[in-house]
């Protein structure tokens, strides 16, 4: 059996940044503490706590957007402190696919539109539009192509988000609070495809949320509270 690969490894990962305490004074704020964590392909993981604690912030570092206050953070095998904003942008393309709680889509254009951008965006061949329109298809949205984003519900623009995220084929998907704005049936829904679609794309899954219920569907759960993580146990 071939060894399982690693896709994202974290040691001593610190975070903090300066604030303006009561009397308007710069003060150092340490938002994560002494962060470890191995992260296998083809995974879900969950992190959960309380609003503020930093999870959020642990999601863009994992992802890098943002650069640690100390410790070391490897991408597929790169270390993301020794690249440049652009290089992690390039290592990022293709192969890491984002959803987000407010769906960040693109207002001004279609469904489908709003799918094609992350392929005409990377180095991809053949027929686009069609893999675009599959994408559609696996989430239940293939009638609504046409549609701008805004006449679609809630729960129909973060399946959009879903495709859009989805039809790169991503080794790799960050999902920050993906139930978050949507209501308790609209957002089991929801988190029941994006599930599906992570085991059928064995994609490795890092979902940041609130929800609980949501977390325990993950292969590792681990609560974030201050400035560590703690791995739950699995319920019964």
């Amino acid at each position: 059996m071939s060894e399982i690969e690693t896709v994202i490894a974290v040691s001593h990962l610190q975070k903090q940044v300066l604030a303006a305490d009561a009397n308007n004074n710069q003060a150092t704020l340490s938002i994560l503490s002494d962060i470890n964590l191995s992260i296998s392909c083809g995974t879900s993981v969950a992190i959960t706590g309380a609003s503020g604690s930093g999870k959020s912030t642990l999601l863009g570092l994992l992802a890098g957007l943002d650069l640690p206050s100390a410790g070391n953070i490897a991408l597929f095998g790169q270390a993301l402190t020794t690249l440049s904003e652009d290089q992690r942008a390039a290592l990022r393309l293709g192969k890491v696919g984002f959803v987000f709680q407010s769906f960040h889509l693109l207002e001004h254009l279609t469904a489908l539109e709003n799918v094609l951008l992350p392929l005409e965006l990377g180095n991809n061949s053949g027929d686009l539009t069609q893999r675009a329109l599959t994408a559609l298809e696996q989430v239940g949205l293939a009638a609504r192509a046409q549609q701008l984003v805004t006449k679609l519900s809630g729960g129909e623009q973060q399946r959009v988000a879903l495709a859009r995220a989805f039809v790169t084929q991503p080794k790799l998907l960050f999902a920050d609070e993906p139930t978050g704005n949507l209501d308790r049936h609209t957002g089991q829904e929801v988190a029941a495809l994006l599930f599906r679609l992570q085991h059928d794309y064995q994609t490795t899954l890092v979902l940041v949320t609130h929800d609980e219920s949501l977390a325990a569907q993950c292969d590792v759960w681990y609560r974030l509270a201050d400035g560590r993580l703690q791995q739950q146990e699995p319920s019964a």
